[in-house]
């Protein structure tokens, strides 16, 4: 049953409830992946086992590969990291409370082994097995993600505002959106309120950023107190920029970005990965991703800042997408309250209806989740498909949902009625279900979920579960830096004498501390072109490479070589003042060694360069050329749940349409049966009476048998035939009934069968994939720059 509806993209999640208040039934309730992409709300008090749910939801996706990104204000959805197959005393033991142990007169010990137990029995009695909770935690990579904490993995949210992905720069309305909402952002966290239109605060940042962006330049803090001080332009409008904005009143913004910049607290916020929502959806392998952004230890100003700014990022990214009908990414936002409000506009209510009315388009599906119904924005969750209802706390409460879901398209298929009774009857764990895309509303009760619900982690639990998969960034120039062999040797402020005939460069980056030197390195940048008309491919790629300098009589090393962000023009003649310089090798300074080395260099190239194009025949994808395995793979997953989907729905279709005429003639039969049996027990009462006047005629009327007599027990024998011949028609209407069942068991057979056929397609349909390498000419390769390169590192002492 498992695998049947996790190929058919099902979300289990419950059992439905019996609609007379009977209980719970046998009957599964299995939510179409698909419809997740209308977006999904979660309403209930705390208690109500709202978290339960949300956790059940999102294993769900998992199962399904369906990369996730949760929001978690509060800290719960970190459980999602703490399923235990082996369901081991001591897999729980580290996550208990231990003061719930002693309240209930246990060691932790012996209360995680109940725990354990506890958790075991429940999952079973839902037929959900180990092999289960294998699969989840081995097709997913789980990461917990703290933005201005080293607890989990750091953001690098205030280090650079980075120009902006091409598709939003070569739209202007999705560019200026992103300068607004950027400045928004950024003045948020100082606790300005400054109007996009006349705030002058907001129209200086808003500018200074667009000027910087339309250059191609990234924007960090230090530029952007350096530029508020003395913007680079003269004018904002028609008026003077000193008129506009007095000198001395930008030093007041100037000194509270400052403050920022100083504080100890927001250092952890400009390192670590930078934002970019590839990288949290996929791993580089292409494996999905759970990153879940956990903000509790933040303060309000901190989570409106770091929600508006990730909002804003992944609506750039899911504008860079392709269109899909199918679920391709889930975002779950664990409370919902304060960023999207009826009548206030924080910096979050913008992008968060944004998606709300777009994001289905792309297949990101939106789960919102709260306990405060009250302040809620109902006419922009308008665009929501699907509304989980579970207890609430007062009749104001219910009240407020009844009156805002009433405006929704949603509510079709149920009225204020229902729904107000059976709100009002809800248990724990029990939920209402409105699925614009079914027919009517359903209850039902939530399913245990795999992972182990300890509430919210610590600083120091979170720690202990990240240490060893802490994400690292991108190479940059910065980390070249960073992690480069320590400068070794006397330091000179003197450069060493350099032969005219070794061209010589400079790669600039912010000085590191103090004890920051200059360090030669080899530099080569090639330019290569490829070519191959059968595949389509016509792509010139620049390689910039930087390698220590190599032993003497060898020749350097380029294969572990980091790639650089940089092209010829980024280079620079002439180093920093302060900065002194370490000594040159020998074997640096030999002109000769460079020419042999630049050869060399175009050899390995060649070799070892190859464009590697990706193809799969079956779904008709060719990779584009710089796209990656994993990249590639991503679209080959996305292709494939695109025509499971799809062929699925035929499936339906198929089958709905037979089954549901055997349910009709099933209930026919099913009716027959009763109805003949109500008419033989009536005709068993008819011929017992019978059979009764004409005996007590017989025996008590006259001495002998009369004609009255023997009319009775002719009418009497005549009412028998009629007896038999009403159970024959029982028994025939019980023998068609039973076949009609078989007839269904036959046709559920058949689909199963096609299921798994259709299984196995799509597994082919992964193996299909091909990769193709394009090696250049070496006519092809060009040398842009080859020589010696200074670039900053930290001295060794």
């Amino acid at each position: 049953m498992m695998e049947d509806f996790e190929l058919m993209g099902k979300f289990y999640l419950g059992k439905e409830m019996d609609p007379q208040g009977k209980g719970m039934t046998d009957n599964i309730l299995l939510y179409d992946s698909r419809d997740l992409t209308t977006h999904a709300m979660i309403i209930g008090m705390t208690g109500s086992g709202k978290t339960g749910l949300g956790i059940a939801l999102l294993e769900e996706a998992l199962m399904d590969n369906i990369p996730v990104i949760a929001i978690d204000p509060k800290g719960d959805i970190t459980n999602l990291l703490l399923s235990f197959p082996d369901h081991r005393a001591e897999d729980y033991l580290p996550w208990v409370n231990p003061q719930q142990a002693v309240s209930e007169g246990l060691s932790p010990a012996k209360f995680a082994s109940r725990e354990a137990s506890k958790w075991e029995k429940g999952l079973a009695g839902w037929g959900i097995d180990s092999k289960r909770i294998t699969r989840m935690r081995d097709s997913v990579n789980f990461s917990i993600f703290t933005p201005g904490s080293d607890a989990g993995i750091r953001i690098d949210l205030l280090g650079s505002f980075r120009y902006p992905p091409k598709n939003i720069f070569s739209d202007r309305d999705l560019f200026l959106e992103r300068v607004q909402g950027t400045a928004t952002n950024l003045l948020s966290l100082l606790n300005i309120e400054s109007d996009p239109i006349s705030g002058r605060e907001h129209l200086l940042i808003s500018r200074i950023l667009e000027n910087a962006w339309m250059e191609g330049r990234n924007v960090d803090l230090p530029m952007m107190i350096a530029q508020v001080q003395d913007p680079p332009f003269s004018k904002i409008g028609v008026m003077s920029t000193d008129s506009f904005y007095p000198p001395d009143d930008r030093f007041k913004l100037a000194l509270a970005l400052n403050q920022i910049l100083a504080s100890p607290s927001f250092s952890q916020w400009m390192t670590g990965v930078p934002l970019e929502m590839g990288n949290f959806l996929h791993t580089p392998e292409g494996k999905p991703r759970a990153s879940i952004f956990t903000i509790s230890h933040l303060s309000d100003s901190e989570r409106m800042f770091f929600i508006s700014m990730f909002l804003n990022e992944l609506i750039g990214w899911m504008r860079s997408q392709s269109g899909t009908s199918s679920l391709r990414a889930v975002l779950y936002i664990d409370e919902l309250f304060g960023y999207m409000p009826p009548v206030k506009e924080p910096p979050t209510k913008k992008p968060l209806l944004t998606l709300l009315k777009q994001a289905r388009a792309f297949g990101i599906g939106l789960v919102l989740s709260t306990q405060n119904p009250v302040d809620l924005d109902y006419k922009g969750l308008s665009n929501m498909g699907t509304w989980f209802i579970g207890r609430l706390q007062t009749r104001g409460d219910k009240e407020r949902v009844l009156e805002g879901m009433e405006r929704l398209e949603s509510t079709s298929g149920s009225d204020r009625q229902f729904l107000d009774k059976a709100i009002t009857g809800l248990k724990k764990r029990e939920f209402l279900l409105n699925n614009v895309h079914e027919n009517s509303p359903s209850i039902f009760s939530t399913r245990w979920v795999m992972s182990y619900l300890s509430g919210p982690m610590t600083r120091e639990q979170i720690r202990s579960l990240m240490e060893d998969n802490k994400v690292s960034p991108l190479p940059t120039i910065e980390k070249v830096a960073e992690r480069a062999f320590p400068g070794k040797g006397v330091a000179s402020s003197t450069k060493p004498a350099i032969a005219p005939e070794i061209n010589e460069f400079f790669i600039e980056i912010p000085k590191l501390s103090e004890t920051t030197v200059y360090k030669p390195y080899i530099l080569g940048i090639a330019e290569s072109w490829y070519s191959n008309s059968t595949l389509g491919v016509q792509e010139k790629i620049l390689f910039p490479l930087v390698t220590e300098a190599p032993p003497e009589n060898l020749k350097p090393e380029w294969e572990n070589a980091p790639a650089l962000e940089i092209s010829p023009e980024d280079l620079q003649r002439e180093g920093t003042e302060d900065i002194p310089f370490l000594e040159l090798p020998e074997v640096l300074a030999e002109p000769g060694n460079y020419r042999t080395w630049e050869r060399a260099f175009q050899t390995w190239i060649r070799h070892n360069k190859p464009l590697v194009i990706f193809r799969n025949r079956s779904l008709k994808l060719a990779s584009e050329p710089g796209e990656g395995k994993g990249d590639f793979d991503i679209r080959v997953e996305e292709a494939i749940r695109e025509k499971r989907d799809m062929e699925v729905e035929k499936l339906r279709k198929k089958y709905d349409s037979r089954m549901a005429t055997l349910q009709k003639q099933l209930l026919a039969a099913e009716q027959a049966i009763a109805r003949e049996s109500e008419q033989a027990r009536n005709r068993n009462i008819e011929t017992v009476i019978s059979f009764g006047s004409a005996i007590a005629g017989a025996l008590l009327g006259r001495k002998s048998i009369t004609s009255t007599s023997t009319y009775r027990v002719g009418t009497a024998l005549s009412k028998a035939g009629s007896l038999r011949k009403d159970k024959m028609d029982v028994e025939r209407a019980r023998e068609r009934a039973e076949l009609l069942k078989e007839r269904m068991a036959e046709l559920e057979t058949a689909m199963a069968e096609e299921i798994e056929k259709l299984s196995e397609n799509l597994e082919s349909y992964r193996e299909a994939t091909q990769e193709y390498p394009i090696r250049p000419k070496s006519t092809d390769i060009h040398i842009k720059v080859f020589g010696l390169a200074w670039i900053p590192v930290e001295a060794d002492h």
